[in-house]
Parts: structure tokens; C-alpha cells; sequence
């Protein structure tokens, strides 16, 4: 049964832990009603400790659901395998029956492995291009009826593009970078659509976020942990994205620092990041470039004849 609601409806991908569980509780947090959507699920009810770790495998769909509803949130868990397009159209699906509108989809869910191309076994890469450009795509492809109807907002965890962020995992970047080319692509789809209130925008950290990841090696170095910022920073970059006016950040590939200094995000000065630091007075090492690079040319206007193949008849991709 849907719920007519003029409460905006956000679904976050890949929400049951770490960066996506924090998107999700401030979202909530901020008056939406959120779709919990991942693959791990879970008896809330039962969890000890409640909440679990958020960074842990005891932190769910479903225990995530339960602490933004005790805090007084609206959400829903969907599980959801973003590797089949069926289970991601019927995520959306049940998210319009449940809300009767979409108007923010973040998209967090990733593949991650760090190798020379030589030990990147075939299985490895081809996961995460099903997890990461793939599922993107899918998620896209789902969501945009409906978000086209609220002129609503996209934003994805994928990086600036530069030929550093190559090095030591080409078959990652491959298929983050991928993501990124996504972002630019709709968004000049947007443009050529006349479609001004609806943007699509790329996130990514600035210093390195404590996670389940990070937590290995804050076992193994101790100290490490002097360079992590709380997951609190990201989320609080996705609502000052969200808010922004859709011009400012469609087709922009941000850092979440960056941004929230501009005055588009905020303005925030040096003192405002102290509360991010996972160890207080810290000074986290930044681990992106201070400048990148430009992606436009010259001719950047000039499209020459446009091709529109599904205008051009024949219905298929050919080899």
C-alpha cells in the first residue's frame, strides 16, 4: 500500500555499514524517509550489542532500519543484489509502493580490490565492474522515471578523474572511473533535455574514513588512525549537495572537504573539520590532490551530427 507523503523519499545503496549506514541515519536525521538497501540482512530485534559497530558485519539493512525508526526516522530495508538488474528494478518498485515517490538515490555499493593488473585474478575484476559501473548503471536506469518526476537528485562514491588514481589498481579504477564517466554523461543528458532542476554529482574523500577497512590496519598500526576522518564528514558533504542548486553540482565530480568549503557547501573554515577527526586534534593526511584536472576542451560545444541509436531503428548493439 503506498503512503502519500510530501516527505522526500531518499534510497541509499549499499547502506548497511560504514559511509552508507551514516548517509542513511542523517539523512533521516534531515526529514527524509530513507530506503535501507543492501544484501546483508539480519535479525534486529535480537542484535547485542544494539547498534551494533557500524563498521562491523553485525551492521545490517535491517539494524540500520531499526536505529533510525527508534531515533523517530521514517525507513525501510530492501534487500537488494545490485548485480541483478531484476533485484534493483524490484528495490525501486517497492520503494514507489511503499512512498509513492523517489526524489534521492545515492549510490555507495562497492567492489574493492587493490592490485597490479597481473595478480587481478578475471573473477576479481569482473566483480567489480558488475558491483561498481554496473550496478550504477542499473540503479540509474531504474530510478530515473521516478526521479524524473520529482526533479530529483543522484549522487554516486566515486572519484575525481586524474592518472594517479591508476596506479596499483587499474582493474578498480576501471570501473570507478567508469562510475565517473556516468556522472558526466547524464549530466550533459540532462542538459540537452532542458532538464535544469536535476543533477547528478560524484563524491569521494579527501582523507581516508574509518571503516571496516581502515580498522585492519588501525589493529595492525595503531597510530594510522591519526589519519581518518568519522564517516559523519561524507554525509554531511551528501546534504549540502542535496541542498545545493542543481546548476552549482550537476556533472561535478566533488571532494567532500573541498566542497564543504566552497560557499556552494557551506563555507566551512579549518576549525569546523576538528570534529571529523577520528582522533581528537589530529590533522589527517589529505590523501587527494589539492588541484585536478580539467576535463573540458576547447570545442566542448561542438558535437558535430548527433547519433541517437535507439532513434536509428535495428534494436541492437552490434559487435
Amino acid at each position: 500500500m503506498a503512503h502519500s507523503s510530501e516527505t522526500k523519499v531518499a534510497v541509499v545503496v549499499g547502506a548497511s555499514r560504514g559511509i552508507g549506514r551514516q548517509i542513511a541515519i542523517d539523512l533521516a536525521k534531515n526529514g527524509y524517509a530513507v530506503v535501507v538497501a543492501a544484501k546483508s540482512t539480519s535479525d534486529a530485534r535480537s542484535a547485542v550489542p544494539f547498534p551494533p559497530d557500524p563498521n562491523s558485519p553485525q551492521s545490517t539493512i535491517s539494524t540500520v532500519e531499526r536505529e533510525i525508526v527508534e531515533a523517530g526516522g521514517r525507513a525501510t530495508a530492501i534487500p537488494v543484489d545490485v548485480r541483478d538488474f531484476a533485484s534493483v528494478q524490484k528495490l525501486v518498485d517497492r520503494t514507489i509502493e511503499t512512498y509513492n515517490r523517489l526524489d534521492v538515490l545515492i549510490y555507495n555499493s562497492g567492489a574493492i580490490w587493490w592490485a597490479s593488473v597481473e595478480d587481478t585474478p578475471m573473477k576479481r575484476f569482473q566483480l567489480m565492474q558488475r558491483v561498481n559501473p554496473e550496478g550504477l548503471y542499473g540503479a540509474v536506469q531504474a530510478a530515473l522515471p521516478h526521479l524524473k518526476q520529482a526533479n530529483g537528485r543522484i549522487v554516486v562514491v566515486s572519484p575525481p578523474i586524474y592518472s594517479r588514481f591508476f596506479r596499483g589498481k587499474a582493474a578498480y579504477a576501471v570501473g570507478k572511473v567508469g562510475m565517473s564517466v556516468l556522472t558526466k554523461g547524464l549530466a550533459m543528458d540532462f542538459e540537452r533535455q532542458g532538464l535544469r532542476d536535476m543533477a547528478i554529482t560524484s563524491l569521494w574523500p579527501a582523507v581516508a574514513i574509518q571503516s571496516a577497512a581502515t580498522q585492519r590496519l588501525t589493529t595492525q598500526t595503531p597510530t594510522a588512525a591519526q589519519d581518518l576522518r568519522h564517516a559523519t564528514i561524507f554525509a554531511d558533504a551528501i546534504l549540502a549537495i542535496v541542498r545545493a542548486p542543481a546548476p552549482a553540482v550537476n556533472g561535478h565530480l566533488l571532494l567532500d572537504e573541498d566542497f564543504l568549503r566552497s560557499a556552494a557547501g557551506g563555507g566551512l573554515g579549518d576549525a569546523d573539520f576538528a570534529r571529523y577527526a577520528v582522533v581528537p586534534g589530529a590533522a589527517p593526511r589529505r590523501i587527494m590532490p589539492a588541484a585536478l584536472p580539467d576535463l573540458a576542451v576547447a570545442e566542448q560545444d561542438d558535437e558535430g551530427t548527433r547519433l541517437d541509436s535507439s532513434k536509428m531503428g535495428g534494436g541492437r548493439a552490434k559487435l
